[in-house]
């Protein structure tokens, strides 16, 4: 008898043990289910839940490996110890110094995340007595990916369980809830920590050595450490080029800065199915037609260049795609299966709103410029709205083809 045999008879023998779903949960991921469909009408298909986790996970993991880089590459360039790469294959960005900074940094990160949050799922498996889904999965990926590299750990653990308790088991776990976990947990972030989730101190490893040494007298003013987003919102000028914006050699969260990895990462999801390619092009839409209208009004004059709102209204409307998460939240966050529209129609709608709702709170909020996480979740608790009048619209369109045909 192998080890999987002898895995599954253990758990037949102790079915009835409190502790069985911890069990199982570990047996199901190292293993394929050993009970087949026999006889009758199934639907058979390769994907699952693990499966489909797993394939967003494959999406994220090229993010998650440039951020470790860029970690690194964006704290050696803010000590001035090494110059700008000049380029996505620059000499200087990929380099096993950078790398083992962004791995000294970014790994603990992942591991607390995923020892935290699966800790929470396990406990309210076994007190409730149900199994433990695969859900986390890609929510422990996201997490890292979305917050400041210097985060302290205790910080994180405490967003964590609150984002998984408050964000998902209380509607009854995996599948039931109407926010994402992902983004509640950056959410409490935020609203709890606020110094660490804003600023130009918190998106580059090491940020007090290096105004340590300003003050000691050395010249490092090239690099501020402060995001683009942040610069425009303080009317400030940005020191880096659309090339840098889009490669990912900006400051920013760990995973979010690489446009281009997200779009492979998008495309990736697209052609396996299981990221919604409606959501994603109508949230981009929504945003560059909401850029559109604010920069119709910088040009109408109606406002000025001493308002505080003129920095970010006078961004090009294409920019706010290549600046900031909303590429990332509209591939990895808008698309989430439980807490997006369901309906074709809806998603169209939801995805637009998400992106139009982004650049009207990253305009006209100046001490958070970055709204893509709020109008995701906003648009998380009307989806189900969306989706009920879609359902209604288009079941009254059938009532009246029937009276046609009926008169």
């Amino acid at each position: 008898m192998g080890l999987k045999e002898k895995l599954h008879s253990f758990k037949v023998k102790n079915k009835d043990k409190k502790w069985l779903p911890a069990f199982s949960a570990l047996h199901t991921f190292l293993f394929m289910p050993n009970e087949t469909t026999h006889g009758g009408t199934h639907i058979k298909a390769a994907d699952d839940l693990k499966r489909t986790m797993n394939t967003v996970i494959l999406a994220l993991v090229p993010c998650l490996i440039f951020g470790m880089f860029n970690a690194g590459y964006q704290h050696y360039l803010a000590l001035g110890e090494i110059e700008s790469a000049k380029g996505f294959l620059g000499a200087s960005f990929w380099t096993i110094d950078n790398l083992m900074v962004g791995i000294w940094q970014v790994l603990p990160l992942v591991v607390v995340s995923y020892g935290v949050g699966l800790a929470v799922e396990f406990i309210f498996a076994i007190i409730k007595g149900h199994e433990v889904e695969e859900g986390y999965l890609v929510t422990g990926m996201l997490v890292p990916l979305i917050v400041p590299v210097d985060i302290p750990l205790w910080m994180l653990a405490v967003a964590v369980v609150f984002g998984v308790v408050i964000g998902k088991e209380v509607f009854g776990g995996t599948g039931m809830n109407i926010l994402n976990p992902a983004l509640t947990i950056r959410a409490f972030l935020f609203f709890a920590y606020p110094t660490w989730m804003s600023g130009d101190k918190v998106w580059v490893h090491g940020a007090v050595e290096r105004d340590q040494m300003i003050a000691e007298g050395a010249n490092l003013d090239a690099i501020s450490g402060e995001t683009i987003l942040g610069a425009y919102a303080q009317n400030n000028s940005v020191v880096y080029d659309y090339w840098d914006m889009f490669w990912g050699l900006i400051p920013g969260s760990v995973g979010e800065t690489s446009k281009f990895l997200i779009i492979i990462g998008a495309l990736f999801l697209i052609f396996s199915k299981v990221g919604s390619w409606r959501i994603i092009i109508s949230t981009l839409i929504g945003a560059l037609v909401m850029g559109l209208i604010f920069n119709g009004v910088v040009d109408a004059g109606w406002i000025g260049e001493s308002s505080k709102f003129y920095g970010l209204m006078s961004v090009p409307f294409w920019q706010h795609l290549i600046i900031g998460s909303i590429l990332f939240g509209a591939v990895y966050m808008a698309t989430d299966p439980v807490t997006a529209s369901q309906t074709n129609k809806g998603k169209w709608i939801y995805g637009f709103l998400i992106g139009f709702i982004s650049i009207m709170i990253r305009v006209f909020n100046p001490a958070y410029p970055e709204g893509v996480f709020l109008a995701i979740l906003l648009m998380n608790v009307f989806a189900p709205t969306i989706d009920h009048y879609v359902v209604q619209g288009n079941v009254k369109k059938r009532m009246k083809r029937l009276k046609v045909k009926t008169a």
